[in-house]
This record gives C-alpha cells, sequence and structure tokens, in this order.
C-alpha cells in the first residue's frame, strides 16, 4: 500500500511539474523549454545538445515528441549513453533522437488511433493500445505534455531504431 502511494504520489508530482512548465507564460515555452525545466530529461537534453538538435527543436514545429525520462536512459546497457554522446556518434545519436520525433502535434487521442507513425529519422515507430499506450516497447507513462511547439509523450524506454 505504502508503495502504491509513492508511486502515485510520484506521478501527481510529476504531472503537476510539467503542468506548471507547460502553461507557465500562455505555452510560450517550447518542447526544449518544458523538458529542460522539468527536470526529468537532463540524458535527453544533454544528447539533443550534443546532436545539435536545439534549434531545430526550439523551431515552429510542431513536434510530437516520445521523451525518454532519465530512468529510461539508465536501463540501456553500460556504456551506450556515454558512447553515443561522442563526438564521431554524432549521426547515430541523431538518428536516435530523431527516431523519438513525428512531425506534428499529435495529441493522445489522436495517438491512440494509429497503429504506427512515421518518425523524423525516416523509419516509423509501431503504437499498441490495447493495455494503455505503449510505442514500440516503451509505455506514455504521461500524455499530452503541452508544449508552444508540439506536444511530448512521456516514455519510460529508450526507442531505437532499426540499424
Amino acid at each position: 500500500m505504502q508503495i502504491t502511494t509513492a508511486i502515485l504520489i510520484t506521478a501527481a508530482s510529476i504531472g503537476f511539474s510539467f503542468s506548471a512548465q507547460a502553461n507557465h507564460h500562455g505555452m510560450k515555452k517550447d518542447v526544449i523549454d518544458v523538458a529542460v525545466e522539468n527536470g526529468s530529461f537532463t540524458t535527453l537534453v544533454a544528447a539533443v545538445k550534443a546532436a545539435g538538435l536545439v534549434d531545430t527543436l526550439k523551431g515552429k514545429g510542431p513536434f510530437t515528441i516520445f521523451a525518454p525520462t532519465d530512468a529510461a536512459f539508465s536501463k540501456l546497457p553500460d556504456g551506450t549513453v556515454e558512447m553515443l554522446l561522442k563526438p564521431e556518434n554524432k549521426e547515430k545519436l541523431t538518428a536516435v533522437l530523431t527516431y523519438h520525433v513525428v512531425a506534428g502535434k499529435i495529441m493522445a487521442k489522436e495517438v491512440a488511433k494509429l497503429d504506427s507513425a512515421k518518425t523524423l529519422q525516416g523509419q516509423s515507430v509501431m503504437i499498441k493500445t490495447n493495455m494503455g499506450v505503449m510505442v514500440n516497447d516503451a509505455n506514455v507513462m504521461m500524455p499530452d505534455v503541452k508544449a508552444s511547439n508540439g506536444v511530448i509523450h512521456v516514455i519510460d524506454t529508450v526507442l531505437l531504431p532499426k540499424e
């Protein structure tokens, strides 16, 4: 019971944090600003900076981002994040990151109607809705985090494109 309560409190506080950040100043914060200010996406933000994608994702968009949390990145095999962040692996890092982005602002109710979505990387992600919403093998933990140039759906697993 205490664990369940702790999980619910944590989920509620994350949700409140996202709502507060995304809606602050009348939705003037873009997807990058929302992710930075939340604090649960330090690895994702560092990767976006290393790949040189900040200006793109701060652009007009709109973008739908399936955003893995720091905990999602920690589930990758040891050394994976460090390897991807090396300058010589920028192309691979860019492919991984753009595999998390779909053109357009696709809210959860529309995502749930899809069976796949083409990413900016070029490959499609598979969408399943039989037990909650899943993108490939990632669970959508928090949908519809609004930003001025799109929407973020928080996921619990890093999506990796086929090589």
